[in-house]
């Protein structure tokens, strides 16, 4: 992997080595007491390349020789923009694009049109360690001598703010959520015959040393809770099924926690209901949804939220072999509901049965979110933009709809109503696990998530079309986007901790 760079904060103070980043006012407005050479130069630069100081846009070029820099780079600042977090990530993400072939970089805030405070100056820096996130592990080094060392070279970045300890104190935060982003996009990125469901258990465990607690539970466990819905996907694939539990105890003793459960399959093949071949490479990244709750988890941890969190995610394989699951097959959920399996593709509702319950039941929690790349069909309705909102409990809704507005991780609400439930009701048992066709997929698949989460408030994110594949932007160049990290993370940073 990449080595990732340093994120510090100082008084402002103009650096004498490095790359200079300017971040301008208004129409390209440079900040007062440049080195006249430097002034010069940048001027120069702006004129050349018509650069007016829109947000975001840019111009390089080479310092004076006697400035001792490299580079000066210019970057239009924000304006009306900078009302949501989201945008000093781009910032930040704007920026590290253009450092590359750098080993140190100073970041100049004091002349731009809206001038950082301080949480605004560490998400900055938060949008640079993110922008240069690489997922390389399995490049060997003779496919690497073609590309630039220097790209790779460690990178110190400094952010001349007006209260660096301030700033400094805020981006510790910002850092354990940049952690958890990192974390979820290398769940994301790794093939299934690496993150078997095994593996993904012990990656899992191995996060006790930030301070979580992790259970396991094993077949013979699950087997005993009778949750037959989880154990019918996984039942044609060599790999066995685990449900993993992490506890984050920040918040009062005896408080209520706070719960979020993913879906974690690491391989979708559609079992008998097989999926076409093209493109099912990218069903590894099936477990997008649990990725997430453990990003998060680990996010919670490394900045030591306080609050009571839970995270449960059930990790199958929907592979195909002689005792896989077939079509018209009957399992029984957790619950004591009968489940008729009509089409073998609709398995990540069949474990999250299981595992919604199972965390309801347990641990009596104030709410539950749950993640999933659950439908094709909300890419349809939705593309790539936004993630699929369902839920009981319109607080809850409004809630994440709201940070997802701040975050930049967008959601968009979706319709339930007993006529959709309708849909899903069984002719041989209690439901079944698709509705009437292709019609109203997604909501069909969140109206069968419903009947598992009692009375419990709860929100379904549909994360199909946000979770892999989804757009770059200036922040995010990978793959694997690590959707939901960041927006549940506010979620109860907003909400739900204790002050």
């Amino acid at each position: 992997m990449s080595s990732l760079p340093t994120i510090q904060f100082a008084a402002p103070a103009l650096p004498s080595s490095g790359v200079l980043v300017l971040v301008t006012g208004r129409d390209g407005a440079l900040p007062d007491g440049l080195p006249e050479a430097v002034k010069s130069a940048a001027e120069r630069a702006a004129s050349l390349g018509k650069f007016k100081g829109k947000a975001l846009a840019s111009v390089d070029t080479i310092a004076p020789s006697e400035s001792g820099l490299d580079r000066v780079l210019l970057i239009g600042g924000l304006g009306e923009e900078a009302s949501r977090e989201e945008e000093w990530l781009k910032l930040g993400g704007a920026i590290a694009a253009k450092l590359s072939g750098a080993t140190e970089a100073t970041i100049w805030t004091a002349g731009a049109t809206t001038v950082p405070n301080s949480r605004e100056a560490a998400s900055i820096g938060l949008g640079v360690l993110l922008r240069l996130y690489k997922f390389d592990r399995y490049k060997s080094k003779k496919a690497k001598e073609g590309e630039d060392d220097a790209a790779d070279a460690p990178l110190s970045v400094t952010i001349a703010v007006s209260e660096p300890e301030a700033a400094k104190g805020a981006f510790e935060e910002l850092e354990a959520v940049g952690e958890g982003v990192r974390l979820a996009r290398d769940l994301v990125n790794e093939p299934a015959n690496i993150l078997t469901t095994t593996e993904y258990a012990a990656r899992i465990e191995a996060l006790r040393a930030t301070g979580l607690e992790v259970e396991t539970l094993d077949e013979d466990q699950m087997r005993e809770l009778k949750m037959f819905a989880l154990l019918g996907v996984s039942q044609g694939s060599p790999t066995p099924a685990r449900l993993c539990v992490m506890r984050w105890n920040g918040g009062a003793a005896g408080e209520a926690p706070v719960a979020f459960v993913g879906k974690g399959v690491v391989f979708d093949t559609g079992g008998v209901s097989i999926k076409p071949a093209a493109g099912m490479d990218e069903m590894k990244g099936d477990m997008g949804g649990s990725a997430a709750v453990v990003g998060l988890m680990r996010a919670l941890a490394g900045r030591k939220a306080k609050v009571n969190a839970i995270g449960v995610v059930g990790l199958v394989e929907n592979a195909v072999d002689g005792m896989a699951q077939r079509p018209g097959d009957i399992v029984t959920a957790m619950s004591g509901t009968t489940i008729e399996v009509l089409n073998t593709d609709a398995e990540g509702r069949l474990v999250l049965a299981d595992a919604l319950w199972y965390t309801q039941d347990r641990f009596k929690p104030r709410f539950m979110v749950n993640l999933a790349t659950l439908t094709g069909a909300i890419i349809v309705a939705l593309g790539n933009q936004h993630a699929g909102l369902f839920s009981n409990n319109d607080e809850l809704a409004e809630r994440l709809l709201s940070s997802g507005l701040e975050t930049g991780e967008k959601v968009w609400r979706m319709p339930l109503g007993k006529d959709y439930d309708k849909m899903i009701e069984g002719k041989f048992a209690d439901i079944k696990n698709v509705g009437n066709g292709r019609s109203a997929g997604s909501i069909t698949a969140a109206q069968f998530l419903q009947r598992f989460v009692n009375d419990v408030p709860w929100a379904h994110l549909d994360v199909a079309g946000t979770a892999m594949g989804s757009p770059s932007n200036e922040y995010n160049q990978s793959w694997a986007s690590g959707f939901g990290v960041r927006l549940l993370n506010r979620l109860v940073e907003e909400h739900y901790e204790a002050r």
